[in-house]
């Protein structure tokens, strides 16, 4: 496994292992060199007590040598014998003590031998001391001599040997402090060169860790400023397999599920944005529809009052027609009592019947534009839809009841021309006026009866104008609404269209790498130019203003229907929707 693959706790754990355990050596190796070097101050503190009996011991033997060369030489004096004897005795037992207790010390094998040489040297010494004071107390006189020539040599003997062993001890006290010295410089340098190894290891390990976790960290640092910079196409590696690793492979999960997601939002942004604008662009259309039908509807309400006139008048004259109808049948049955005034009741009656043939044509007429009227008003029920279709009944009601009309219109015509060729030809045929007279009856009660359908069928037509009239105020009304409902959505699609730009402009920060950010699909060419391009509504056919009854109307001549503004290349959301498109 790599160094860089290990976890950043495992690391850790054997930078500082590393470093513990380093201290951990140097605090054992310190330990026992410091063992040692005490060890050694104890052995040194033991040679230099050892040289210290030594030296007492060899001070208290010089006193004693001294004393005992100071009796010697006063030849036996009794009171100075008397004087230095128990001190001689006290410091010889002193000298004992100093001599078992350094044969009680730790001694080698060379200073054990020295100081059996020293204790025979002092027991030869002693010896011959003692045989000279009692020879002095006996008053010999050659225990004199024997002073230089025995007890001198032996005490020499015995000092030699005691200075050979504090030789031994002092030389053997040096050595210790030397080796002691030399441990303790030996130590220092060990603990330096420790320590230097111990910071070297400790820096080198700090480095590598440092190293090893910030390097990668400052890379995932940068990749993550990148991507709140709103960069999702930076490179995102991951090369290891540690703490570092997982947290450069979460960044990774991290930056292809944001791409996603601002993939994805941007599409669904662009759809909103072009939604929104067809959007903005149907009300605003729409809008211009409802307006411009609003309109078409007040010219329709206004040209239905006009059409309710023109029926009214239409009334009134078939209701003079059956008036005269009912003269004329007068007429012609007083002619046919009386067939002397048939002759001079002719011209009359001509003149009667070219009456009835113009208000019949009047009657035609009016049939022919109430039947265009009614057909118009079927074109634009139909265009309203279901909004429109009691309009539509109402339009062929009217149209059926117009045809009737004409029907009758028609046939009275015919029935007039007849009547007045009966007229023409019963001024030349007088003696056949009686047969003539009793058609003639016969035919002016059956125009009577025509005329009072007539006038039935133009109550009907003034009843149904009058609906039609109120339901065009009805529709009128709607339109209105719905003109105001069409602004109001259209300010929403506005604001909804902005607000999806918006949207667009605040997800067009990120840079997905796949190509530069996307911008809202404008709508095509043929949907501006239907747009811009107002769906001009037909005006309805004004009927010319009302003439006298005697006097034909000219029939006004019907207006093509026009065709459907074409309609926004958007999704067909509703049936209402279309019904008011071709409204």
């Amino acid at each position: 496994m790599a160094f860089k693959d290990i976890p950043v706790g495992k690391r850790l754990a054997i930078g500082f292992g590393s470093v513990l355990g380093l201290m951990g050596l140097m605090s054992v190796a310190a330990f026992i060199r410091l063992h040692e070097v005490d060890r050694l101050h104890a052995e040194v503190e033991a040679s230099e007590h050892q040289a210290a009996l030594a030296e007492q011991w060899s001070g208290q033997t010089q006193v004693n040598l001294a004393r005992a060369l100071a009796i010697a030489k006063s030849g036996g004096n009794a009171d100075l014998q008397a004087h230095v004897d128990p001190l001689i005795k006290e410091t010889s037992a002193r000298i004992s003590a100093l001599q078992k207790d350094l044969e009680s010390t730790e001694l080698n094998d060379a200073e054990r031998e020295q100081l059996a040489k020293i204790g025979a040297a002092r027991k030869t010494y002693v010896d011959i001391r003692a045989a000279i004071f009692k020879g002095l107390k006996e008053q010999d006189a050659s225990v004199t001599a024997r002073v230089d020539t025995e007890m001198m040599p032996a005490a020499q003997a015995y000092m030699a040997a005691m200075e050979k062993l504090s030789t031994i001890l002092e030389n053997e006290a040096a050595s210790l402090v030397t080796t002691g010295h030399t441990m303790l410089e030996t130590t220092r340098k060990l603990l330096i060169a420790s320590a230097a190894l111990a910071i070297a290891l400790g820096a080198f390990i700090a480095w590598s860790l440092t190293r090893s976790i910030t390097v990668p960290m400052h890379r995932v640092i940068q990749t993550a400023q990148h991507i709140a910079e709103g960069d999702l196409s930076t490179d995102v590696r991951v090369s290891r397999d540690d703490e570092i690793g997982q947290l450069q492979r979460a960044m990774l999960k991290m930056r292809d599920n944001l791409h996603g997601m601002v993939s994805g939002i941007r599409s669904s942004t662009d759809g909103i944005t072009t939604a929104s604008s067809e959007i903005a662009i149907g009300s605003q259309d729409l809008s211009a529809r409802t307006e411009q039908t609003a309109s078409n509807l007040q010219e329709a309400a206004s040209s239905m009052e006009q059409l309710t006139g023109t029926v009214r008048q239409t009334a009134d004259s078939a209701r003079t027609a059956n008036q005269l109808a009912a003269t004329a049948a007068e007429a012609a049955r007083k002619g046919g009592e009386v067939v002397g005034e048939v002759v001079s009741n002719m011209e009359g009656i001509a003149t009667a019947s070219r009456k009835i043939a113009d208000i019949i044509g009047v009657i035609d007429g009016i049939a022919f534009q109430t039947n265009i009227l009614a057909l118009n008003a079927a074109v634009e029920a139909a265009r309203a839809g279901e909004q429109g279709r009691g309009f539509a009944v109402v339009a062929a009601e009217v149209r059926s009841l117009a045809q009737r009309s004409a029907s009758a219109a028609r046939e009275i015509k015919t029935l007039i021309g007849a009547s007045v060729e009966q007229v023409e030809s019963g001024s030349r045929l007088v003696e056949t006026a009686g047969q003539s007279m009793t058609d003639i009856v016969g035919s002016v009660q059956r125009v009577s009866d025509i005329i009072g359908e007539i006038t039935a069928a133009a109550a009907e037509q003034s009843d149904g104008i009058a609906q039609v009239n109120g339901a065009v105020t009805h529709l009128d009304q709607m339109t209105q609404q719905n003109a105001a409902l069409v602004e109001e959505s259209a300010a929403a699609a506005e604001s909804l269209k902005d607000q999806a730009q918006r949207l667009a402009q605040v997800v067009s920060r990120f840079e997905l790498g796949s190509g530069p950010a996307g911008s809202p699909v404008s709508p095509s060419p043929a949907r501006r130019a239907q747009t811009h391009g107002k769906v001009s509504a037909p005006a309805l056919a004004k009927p010319a203003a009302p003439k006298p009854a005697a006097s034909p109307r000219p029939a006004a001549a019907a207006r093509p229907a026009p065709a459907p503004a074409p309609r926004p290349a958007m999704a067909e959301t509703a049936g209402s929707d279309n019904d008011w498109e071709t409204f």
